[in-house]
């Protein structure tokens, strides 16, 4: 089975600062049919505007993975991690038995749109950790590039949950097929641009959740950047 979720039957915010879309209910979004997908819990979609930013706040027993689309977020944690991400890198932060951390434009003159992705762990209590990898376009361009795995297969950033999370960039002719694991569900967002999944067209911002399925087929992108989670 095949659901769609459109960009606009998420939840939004727009704090003037911040404008953020939840696909999942966050903060003092609520929606009972969108807590969660398995183990995937959060997927916020902000743009935040110059020198304006995220305080220091606190985590713990939460896998946080941070994904630039556009701009540069500056990243300070307790566990020494810290760094300015920019388009291209992905962030690791493992929560565990809890951290401290703030997200900030790292510009004062443009904006930074970047997605935010929370993991429940399938192990609680683990020390704090920190992990940043870098996937140029070219890893990307027409296939599903592994960015995110429980094992930190191909040079991914090891997450401490069920789940496998790729990166893919796809414009004109570009088609992937990838099977899906036997009892293993699926959630694909477009970051941007426009896509088929077998058939049903996704543009920016919009979603699709695949149970029981045994094959993806994504095809007839138009600058279209999408992120693909596999769940188990």
């Amino acid at each position: 089975m095949i659901e769609l979720r459109r960009a606009h039957e998420r939840g939004h915010a727009d704090h003037g600062w911040l404008n953020s879309w939840h696909s999942f209910s966050f903060a003092d979004y609520y929606d009972p049919e969108h807590t969660q997908f398995r183990s995937l819990r959060v997927i916020n979609d902000d743009t935040v505007q110059p020198g304006q930013g995220f305080g220091t706040h606190g985590h713990r027993d939460m896998e946080i993975v941070s994904y630039v689309l556009e701009g540069a977020l500056a990243h300070k944690d307790s566990t020494g991690g810290g760094s300015v991400i920019r388009p291209g890198s992905v962030q690791r932060m493992s929560a565990g038995t809890g951290v401290q951390h703030s997200e900030f434009n790292a510009s004062q003159s443009e904006r930074v749109h970047f997605l935010q992705i929370w993991f429940l762990p399938n192990k609680t209590g683990i020390p704090p950790g920190y992990e940043e990898k870098y996937f140029d376009e070219a890893e990307k361009r027409g296939k599903l590039c592994l960015v995110a795995s429980a094992d930190g297969t191909n040079g991914s950033v090891k997450i401490q949950t069920d789940a496998r999370m790729f990166a893919a960039l796809l414009d004109g002719n570009e088609r992937i097929e990838q099977s899906i694991g036997a009892g293993n569900d699926v959630y694909i967002h477009v970051a941007r641009g426009r896509v088929s999944l077998s058939g049903d067209t996704l543009e920016t911002g919009d979603a699709a959740m695949l149970t029981g399925e045994d094959r993806l087929v994504l095809d007839q992108g138009q600058k279209a950047e999408v992120l693909v989670f596999e769940l188990w």
